[in-house]
Parts: C-alpha cells; structure tokens; sequence
C-alpha cells in the first residue's frame, strides 16, 4: 500500500470552497508518477501530477446538472432517447420549456449516455463554476473551463478551470499505466484498463473477478453467467426491452492501477483529442467485442455525437472534493498488480 500525494493547502482551501457551496461530489483518484513516457503507442506520457474521475458521469449527476440548469435547455443538454431507448434508459424530462423537470429512472447509478462532447464540455463548466442555477449562459454552462458558442467549433480547455475533460494520454495513463518497479508490465502499459493483458471475462458485475467488465464476448460453454454474449443479458441475442448499463463500479476488483473503474467497457468516453473535425473516445462499451477495451484502439466522431453507448469522465487537480477529514486521516491508496482473472 502507499499514502496518496499529500494536498496542498491552496488545494485544501479550494476543496473547503467548494464542500460550502457545491451539493454534487465528484469522486477522483489522484495519477501520479509524473514525468512517465509513452508506451509503443505514442500515449499516455503525461508531465504532472492529475486526478480523474473514479466513475463515469453517473445518471444521478447528470439529473443534478439538468436540473440546475435546463428548466430551458437552450443547447440541448438533455436527448429525449435519454428517457426513451430502453437500452440505456434512465432520466425523463417533463414539462416544457422554461419549466422542464427532469427524474431518475432507477437508482441513478448507471453511466450517463446520449451526450455529446459539448455536453460533457458544459457539465465540466458547470462544476467548475460552483454548480450554479440558471440559464445556459456566461457563468453557467458556457464559460468555465472551456468558452463555448453554441454547439460550434473544436474548442480547447482555457488552462483555468478546475473541472475538464481529461486529455487523450491522461485518459490513457489512468487506465493503463503501471510502472514496472510497481509490478506493471515490462513496458508500464497494460493492454487493459484492469492491470492485465489476458482478454477481461464479459459478465453482469462481479465482486470477485479482477478481469472482467461490462462488453460482448461469447466463449463456450454458454449460459455460465460469464462470456454468454452480451455482459448484462448473457445472451448473444440484442432484446429490445434490456438495458445494457451496469452501475458504476459493479466489477469491484477490477479497476486499474490507480483505482479507476469501467474505463474498458460499459459506455466509450470522451476525451479532449482533437483529431481533424473530430474528438477522441475511448475504451469501448457494453455491446463492442474486448477488442475496443484494448489501449491499442481508439475511435473518434464529431462532437455534436450522442448514442447509446457514449458518456464521459471528468479530470480536474488532484483530489479537489475529497472531505476534510478524509484528508486529515490521510486516505490510502491499494497499489495494483497484474491478476489472474477469476470466475
């Protein structure tokens, strides 16, 4: 085991800031190893020390947002398949414009998805400004981190703002990095986010197996509640009627080095690459074969996208919403090995 960084104390008065004026939590893992290289892929290098957001955007969060700043919801944070594609659902929207209402279907702890890059740039903002209620406008949803105009542009983190997006070699360092010293591969870079480069097992959540995720793999014998098709239904067949999510966190053993979970399956996740008119997406989602889990593959799409299967995380200074008293007691964090995987 070995103590988390220690935090300063501008980043302990900002915390303290914070915790007064913010109800939503955003709970981070802090990266550390400074200064590591790429691996053979030509990612992952990052100069400073980060902290990434341990989940996925959850729906709960989302519904936070949505609430406190979309009772109009001029640029569309909310997509009605949102409410409606039972693959994913999981928050509705009632009302009309100027007094939308939004709900939770469910216990909330499922991965937002149906957002774009701009949505997930205004989420950023939004906690970067305090969480504030009102209209999407300066000081809300369009300034912060980024300086929006409409859903236009290839725009790029302003330096300032605490929350972001995290860059592509941060998403990358914090799923698949491990320094060999530390029991990482020869190279540091695992071929998975969750410390192995043996091919996860696909099942519906598990408190046991440290190889495993929310993807498609079918491996026989079937109907053994592990590698049957698709995670959550074990079945090959897509239903109609099945939402394909698991919560977030569901595969407790299996998160990376640093203790991040569900950055290889459950839904792909923004980044702040900019490739030509695109942004970068990363590590596959609930019905991809493991291939889109592997740090070898990366897919881009224009940041108006919203599906099924995209959501986010958010990055932001190292542990700027951890409690007070967690660090006074000087929380620990478990240092990761390569594992075999379990059934």
């Amino acid at each position: 085991m070995k103590t988390k960084p220690v935090v300063s104390t501008s980043i302990l008065a900002m915390l303290c800031t914070a915790a007064t004026a913010s109800a939503l939590t955003m709970e981070t893992v802090t990266i550390g190893n400074p200064g590591n290289p790429n691996d053979s892929t030509g990612y992952g290098a990052v100069a400073t020390t980060y902290a990434i957001g341990k989940y996925e955007v959850t729906l709960n969060q989302y519904r936070e947002f949505l609430a406190a700043v979309a009772v109009t919801d001029t640029y569309e944070l909310y997509n009605a398949s949102m409410g409606t594609d039972l693959a994913i659902r999981g928050i509705t929207q009632t009302g009309s414009p100027g007094s939308y209402a939004y709900a939770v279907i469910g216990d909330g702890t499922r991965p937002v998805t149906y957002v774009s890059w701009y949505d997930a740039a205004r989420f950023s903002n939004w906690l970067s400004n305090g969480q504030p209620t009102g209209l999407q406008t300066v000081g809300t949803t369009e300034t912060g981190s980024y300086t929006l105009t409409a859903n236009t542009g290839l725009i790029s983190y302003n330096g300032t703002g605490l929350y972001r997006l995290p860059s592509e070699s941060e998403w990358y360092k914090a799923a698949y990095y491990q320094p060999a010293a530390a029991g990482g591969d020869t190279d540091g870079y695992w071929l998975y986010p969750t410390g192995s480069n043996a091919i996860p097992n696909s099942r519906n959540g598990s408190v046991s197996d440290a190889n495993s995720g929310n993807f498609s793999r079918s491996v026989a014998p079937a109907a053994d509640g592990v590698n049957d098709g698709y995670a959550v239904s074990g079945s090959t067949s897509y239903s109609s009627g099945q939402n394909y999510l698991t919560p977030v966190g569901a595969f407790t053993q299996a998160d990376s080095y640093y203790g991040t979970f569900d950055q290889g399956g459950n839904v792909w996740e923004w980044n702040d690459a900019i490739i030509s008119s695109s942004r970068g997406l990363r590590g596959g989602a609930w019905g991809n074969a493991e291939y889109a889990l592997r740090s070898s593959n990366r897919t881009i799409n224009v940041p108006t996208y919203e599906n099924a299967d995209v959501g986010f995380r958010i990055a932001t200074v190292p542990e700027p919403t951890v409690s007070v008293s967690l660090i006074l007691a000087g929380g620990l964090l478990l240092s990761r090995r390569k594992r075999p995987s379990a059934l």
